[in-house]
């Protein structure tokens, strides 16, 4: 009877060394810092709402592990203040009704997907609501 339990917990213990092995990893894809790093870097937009083609730099903020400034966001000039936004996984959203360039109101979300960002947002000029797509390629 000894025995057998003793087979018991030694199997119980195996057993659960085995599943533990057998879990997937998903540190990487929850940690803020390492899903934030690849929006980093300089970007090459084309936009439908200005038909421009003009680049954005995207930094980390240093006082948030999700956070990021975009400047030239919709080509509001490199010298302008930028736009923040959060990261979460593939996903990146702009702080909610904040206000670039020349007193502009953005809102919107892009979506990270083969080196490339897919952005939906709308800019208020204080008269007109555009909605904008914008593509940010490397």
């Amino acid at each position: 009877m000894k025995k057998s339990f003793s087979y018991l917990c030694l199997v119980i213990l195996l057993g659960t060394g085995w599943l533990q092995g057998c879990t997937t990893d998903s540190s990487a894809d929850s940690d803020p810092v390492n899903a934030r790093e690849a929006f980093l870097g300089r970007w090459n937009v084309s936009e439908t709402w200005t038909k421009l083609s003009y680049e954005v730099t995207i930094t980390a903020d240093p006082n948030s592990e999700r956070g990021v400034f975009i400047y030239n966001f919709a080509n509001t000039g490199s010298g302008s203040i930028p736009a923040g936004a959060s990261v979460s996984g593939s996903v990146i959203t702009l702080d909610p009704d904040q206000v670039i360039g020349e007193g502009w109101t953005i809102n919107g979300s892009g979506n990270y997907s083969n080196s490339k960002i897919q952005w939906g947002y709308t800019l208020i000029d204080g008269a007109t609501r555009i909605d904008a797509i914008a593509t940010y390629s490397r």
